[in-house]
């Protein structure tokens, strides 16, 4: 049997396909299907049928019409009867919605690297659409599914247009884009696709005409000017360069969209949003718009904020950032160096290019937001200072901040609009009530509005009141109304500051004691554990129960609004019912059972930590401590590289907090286990502090080969962060402890970093040496990672040193380990090097082989810095083979990931690598000025050959011009830097300058 909604609403039996007859039975089927495998309580129905004011036997022509809706449907088990309501089993794949939903997640997955199959998945999502669903029906929850439905479809139109296009396809789907911007004329999306298919078919003229409408339609319709996309896309067409899917010639970060789902059952507050609606049309600002939604705990600040912002996200299509800042509840507040860090990453920064001082972070991420047209939401802020520096400063932006304090400082300073949420109106409060609960609270409206009261009129506290009721359907409001009012004169405040509307205490209380004792015991964990958010796995590893009953629980509590469930598969309880929750298991579990569940929870995060990392990089296994397995079932699946890695990002902030409640003996462990996943992520800083703490830990043990690990780690961290200085110091004291405890192995792992930092400050000649020592203690039979790290490092040192041929040697060697072990990473890595080697030889066809093989490898591995370096080579081998168009657009992407990844020896690598294309190309004052912010680069950072090589770059264009003088100054500089490293370049240097 098949459910078909996108369309009239149908069911289908193999051939067979039935229309639902009767607009009645079409909502219940409709509204059962929006809810499938959940239940539906009768008053829910009834409301949804006959309005707030249904007929006296409304109950039983409700019984009526579910009787022949089983008899449409042929299976009477289909629509079954219970005590919290009606339930219509749907089995995966029979609901078209559903199939529609998955067909577009899989072609939006596979869009970037597959745009072939995404067009055949995508259209086949498309192909399931027959009409407008539920158009016949204006029920509001339908009419909420259909339009979530419709907007899936307009980006499934949209990825599966930019796939047609990247498969040469643009002259055939041109008119189609065309169909579409005309029913969707503010979508800019839209529109740039039109003009990329119109350009890339031959009609540039008509690709520009297309811009200029689009420019007329969103300054007449928004009064705002197209978004840098299509600026951009504008400005290349005029250009004569080329245009991608992206609109600049290389594919683009998708725009930031971090804002959670939208508040369901959203009542009220018509003025507050028009108030908002007047801020962003307001016209008399010349600088970024603030507003500041201020109330107490539970008054919907975070709802209002989220309703406006989705009604409005249209408005800012450069995307929308959102931040939980934790200003209130059990938990640390989010630091604002550690906001900026993930807004920075989300806006495309990476790794080191994350500047470390709040400062720094703070100018950066208002420099990227500079001209762009997006909304920033500061969720649940405790101070001024917390928000301050993650305010944007264009005037384009508009920054809407929540918090229970008022935020003076922000009003007066900064020129914020303030926007006091009291508690809901009593039409409000009454409407949010009977929406919930039907007829019952128009039965007895004086027990409705006494109700409302004892809940504060807060719309946190009246919803889980009207879910309590709702599963109470024999009790009558009254009696409800003296329960909570006896409670309330026993218990205290949940807040001491003496905010009289936080007496939501009394009905957090109330909806607790209904629970079945699995779920409170679920609950009450929930206030046991240390972080923030949370999985089902975590949940039944720190109850002792399997994840299919914690689950079961975890959905009551959904349905009991005791918990928000984020992400799809985490869970996250408000601020103020994880105080609660902590509170409950203070007073209802023993210190020993709290602590058993703890210990559990410990256990579980470092032996899944360890399964994921076995999968990542399954070759370091031999270097981390052992756990014990989880049995089969207790631990998520990790098969795969992106399950593994999933499951860390989503966790780490978890394994990190994890720390801060076991002995030292589990900090080490924690370390030693992800300390190479923070590594290879790019997150330094988390690094840092963790291999730090790992330090304490085994200092306060007294274990020296613990404390000698730790370095090595911590010397790792520190390279990452260019505190070359601490890093060697770091390296240096763990080798000596590791030669003491006679262990070659790492040895040879400390050996190899000491190197790799000799290397990078110009040292060759030191480097070569560790590497010749690493490969000598490994020897032959050691672990074959260690010694494909030796020799490609050594490889690569040994080209620098102009001694080639041994270099090939040693890079053939490592090529082979990594063929032979799967090593993909690292193979990349090694074509990389034998790219640079064949090309100094002048074998430019090999080094062009082995940059495109280097290419194809790191991108299919997301190795970031071996695709930037495969770019470069790839435009140095066109530019020797007199390609310079070629050549200039692979090392501008080459530029810009050097860029975004902040590392600098690549990024002055790649700086040299474009200034001398420019130069070849006849393009001297450009070249100049890349040489110069190459010489920056390098000077800054301390990178002595890549700061040598840039001086000896600039003179060779000086000495071109007939600038003599320049280029003999830059020639003595260059002199100077390789003979204080003692490279051979040293005498080439000698000879210009006894040429000038």
């Amino acid at each position: 049997m098949d459910f078909l909604v996108l369309g009239p609403l149908e069911v289908r039996w193999d051939a067979r396909r039935d229309t639902v007859p009767g607009r009645l039975r079409r909502i219940l089927l409709g509204v059962l299907l929006a809810r499938a495998n959940q239940s539906v309580p009768a008053d829910v129905l009834v409301d949804v049928l006959w309005g707030e004011r249904p007929e006296e036997r409304a109950r039983q022509r409700l019984h009526l019409h579910v009787h022949r809706l089983r008899a449409v449907l042929g299976d009477p088990e289909r629509l079954s009867h219970g005590p919290e309501g009606y339930r219509l089993r749907v089995v995966p794949g029979e609901l078209d919605a559903e199939r529609f939903e998955s067909l577009v997640a899989e072609g939006l997955e596979v869009a970037g690297g597959d745009p072939r199959r995404a067009v055949d998945v995508l259209r086949e999502a498309l192909g399931l659409w027959r009409d407008v669903p539920f158009a016949d029906l204006d029920i509001p929850l339908l009419t909420d599914w259909a339009h979530e439905l419709a907007e899936r479809r307009l980006v499934a139109c949209e990825a599966l247009f930019g796939a047609e296009v990247a498969c040469g396809r643009s002259a055939a789907v041109a008119g189609e884009l065309a169909t579409l911007v005309r029913e969707h004329p503010l979508r800019e999306r839209l529109h740039g696709l039109l003009m990329i298919a119109l350009y890339r078919s031959g009609q540039p003229g008509a690709a520009l005409a297309a811009y200029r409408a689009a420019r007329e339609t969103l300054v007449a319709e928004l009064g705002l000017e197209p978004g840098p996309e299509l600026r951009e896309l504008e400005a290349r067409m005029l250009a004569g360069e080329p245009v991608e899917v992206g609109g600049e010639g290389q594919a683009r970060e998708p725009a930031p969209a971090q804002l959670p789902g939208d508040v369901t059952g959203f009542v009220g507050r018509d003025a507050e949003l028009a108030e908002l609606d007047g801020l962003l049309a307001r016209e008399d600002t010349s600088g970024v718009v603030i507003s500041a939604v201020a109330g107490t705990a539970g008054v919907g600040k975070t709802a209002l904020a989220l309703r406006w912002a989705h009604r409005v996200r249209e408005r800012f299509p450069d995307g929308q950032l959102y931040v939980d800042l934790r200003g209130y509840g059990p938990d640390q507040p989010v630091t604002p160096l550690d906001a900026l860090a993930g807004f920075l990453r989300a806006l495309g920064l990476e790794g080191a290019a994350i500047p470390q001082d709040e400062a720094e972070r703070a100018a950066r991420f208002r420099t990227l937001l500079d001209g762009r047209r997006m909304l920033v939401v500061l969720d649940n802020a405790h101070s001024v200072t917390q928000v301050r520096p993650l305010l944007p400063g264009s005037p384009t932006c508009f920054a809407l901040v929540t918090s229970r304090d008022a935020l003076a400082g922000l009003v007066a300073r900064d020129g914020a609009h303030r926007l006091n949420l009291d508690r809901l109106p009593l039409p409000d409060a009454r409407a949010l009530l009977h929406e919930a609960l039907g007829e019952r609270a128009a039965v007895d409206p004086a027990a409705t509005d006494a109700l409302i009261e004892r809940c504060a009129r807060l719309p946190l506290a009246l919803r889980i009141t009207a879910e309590l009721a709702r599963s109470q359907p024999a009790r009558t409001l009254p009696d409800l109304v003296e329960e909570l009012a006896d409670q309330q004169g026993t218990l205290d405040l949940l807040d001491a500051d003496g905010d009289p509307y936080t007496a939501v205490r009394a009905v957090f209380s109330w909806s607790y004691q209904r629970l079945d004792p699995a779920v409170a015991r679920a609950f009450r964990l929930l206030g046991v554990h240390p972080g923030h958010d949370v999985d089902a796995h975590a949940v039944a590893a720190m109850a002792g129960a399997g994840p299919r009953e914690t689950r079961r629980a975890l959905d009551a509590l959904l349905r009991a609004h005791l918990v928000d469930q984020i992400g799809g598969s985490r869970y996250q309880p408000h601020d103020l019912l994880r105080a609660y929750a902590a509170e409950l298991a203070a007073d209802t579990d023993g210190p020993v059972e709290r602590e058993a569940a703890l210990g559990r929870l410990l256990e579980y995060y470092l032996a899944t930590a360890s399964a994921a990392m076995d999968v990542v990089v399954p070759q370091e296994a031999y270097r981390r401590p052992k756990t014990a397995a989880l049995a089969e079932g207790r631990a998520p699946l990790l098969t795969t590289h992106d399950h593994a890695m999933r499951w860390l990002d989503a966790e780490r902030a978890n394994l990190l907090e994890a720390t801060q409640h076991g002995d030292e003996a589990y900090t080490i462990a924690v370390a030693q286990t992800i300390w190479r996943y923070l590594d290879i992520s790019g997150h330094s800083l988390e690094m840092v502090a963790l291999c730090t703490q790992e330090l304490r830990a085994a200092e306060t043990l007294g274990d020296p080969l613990a404390e000698a690990h730790a370095r090595l780690h911590l010397g790792t961290a520190m390279s990452r962060v260019m505190d070359d200085k601490a890093s060697i110091d770091h390296l240096r004291r763990a080798l000596d402890a590791y030669e003491r405890a006679g262990d070659p192995t790492l040895q040879v792992a400390v050996r190899n970093n000491l190197g790799i930092l000799h290397g990078r400050n110009g040292e060759l000649a030191e480097a070569a040496r560790q590497f010749e020592l690493a490969l000598e203690l490994n020897g032959p039979d050691g672990p074959w990672p260690s010694r494909r790290a030796g020799l490609l490092n050594l490889g690569k040192c040994l080209r620098g040193l102009g001694r080639y041929e041994e270099a090939l040697h040693h890079l053939e060697g490592a090529l082979r380990l990594c063929a032979d072990n799967g090593d993909r990473v690292n193979e990349s890595n090694t074509h990389n090097g034998i790219a640079e080697l064949c090309r100094l030889l002048d074998k430019h066809d090999e080094a062009r082989d082995h940059a495109h093989r280097a290419l194809t490898l790191a991108r299919e591995t997301g190795f970031r810095g071996a695709e930037s370096d495969a770019l470069r080579l790839l435009g140095a081998a066109c530019l020797a083979q007199g390609d310079h168009e070629q050549a200039v657009r692979h090392q501008d992407e080459a530029l810009e990931l050097a860029r975004a990844l902040g590392e600098t020896e690549l990024l002055a690598e790649c700086l040299n690598e474009l200034a001398a294309t420019h130069a070849a190309a006849g393009d001297p004052t450009r070249a100049l000025a890349l040489y110069d912010e190459a010489l920056t680069v390098a000077t800054e950072a301390g990178h002595r050959k890549a700061l040598a090589d840039s001086h000896a770059n600039a003179a060779a264009v000086h000495a071109e011009l007939g600038e003599h003088e320049a280029a003999r100054d830059h020639w003595r500089q260059a002199l100077d830097g390789y003979e204080a490293l003692d490279l051979p370049q040293a005498d080439e240097m000698r000879r210009r300058l006894a040429g000038a």
